[in-house]
């Protein structure tokens, strides 16, 4: 295992989610949670393996991309100390707890698929008769090579909201604590970039790790979907 906390020491990780634990509003939670992680150094490729290196079970807290800062978000929200939130991220990251890479969840679709003990794809339910649905074959780019070595292809239904109709019938049905993915129109991907929705009275916003910024913030929901193809929305059980 690899583990590197940053600022965060374990038994300052351990009085965090004990107080978390207390919070009984999952949504609350998560942005009780996620708030105290705002400016952490934005960092790509922190996690170990590929097709030809052993997987090892890496914790990176002093710098996150999109997608490690909500697995590390997620797991901390299952749990009430730092052993619990060690052991819940194998079950968040990994499929049946097995530290592999042909066994990590690469996608953001996975998590409904391979989580769904405790994430709902609410997708749908969110955007109504104005949802998508396309079958896309995740991990294969337009030229048949592959986004990710050693991961087989596979086809998987993907359910989208245009970001042209997303209006405030729309806004009111996402939650504080939903997951938000901004849907690829790309060949082999499901999103592009994945984040936290973040509600305050009207305001809705998204709290993620920015490679633009180069670090985990939070911005206005509807100004940074305007110019993407549209939304996919995770919800925690």
């Amino acid at each position: 295992m690899h583990i590197t906390l940053g600022k965060w020491t374990q038994d300052k990780l351990d009085s965090l989610l004990h107080q978390s634990a207390e919070i009984k509003d999952t949504g609350s939670r998560i942005d009780f949670l996620s708030v105290h992680f705002l400016n952490t150094d934005y960092k790509e490729s922190t996690l170990t393996g590929s097709a030809d290196i052993p997987e090892v079970l890496a914790v990176n807290l002093s710098g996150v991309d999109c997608f490690t800062f909500i697995d590390y978000i997620e797991s901390m929200r299952l749990s009430g100390s730092f052993s619990e939130f060690i052991e819940n991220l194998k079950k968040v990251r990994y499929q049946n707890c097995n530290i592999a890479f042909k066994n990590r969840n690469h996608f953001f679709t996975d998590w409904s698929e391979f989580n769904s003990g405790f994430i709902d794809d609410v997708t749908a339910q969110t955007g109504g008769r104005k949802t998508k649905t396309i079958a896309k074959i995740l991990n294969k780019k337009a030229d048949g090579t592959y986004f990710l070595n050693g991961i087989k292809p596979f086809q998987r239904e993907i359910k989208y909201i245009p970001s042209e109709v997303i209006d405030d019938a729309v806004m009111d049905k996402i939650k504080t604590g939903d997951y938000a993915g901004i849907y690829s129109d790309m060949q082999g991907l499901d999103v592009s970039h994945v984040g936290i929705i973040i509600k305050n009275g009207n305001a809705v916003n998204l709290r993620h790790a920015s490679s633009e910024k180069g670090k985990v913030i939070e911005q206005d929901f509807r100004e940074y979907i305007i110019d993407k193809t549209g939304i996919i929305i995770l919800r925690p059980k």
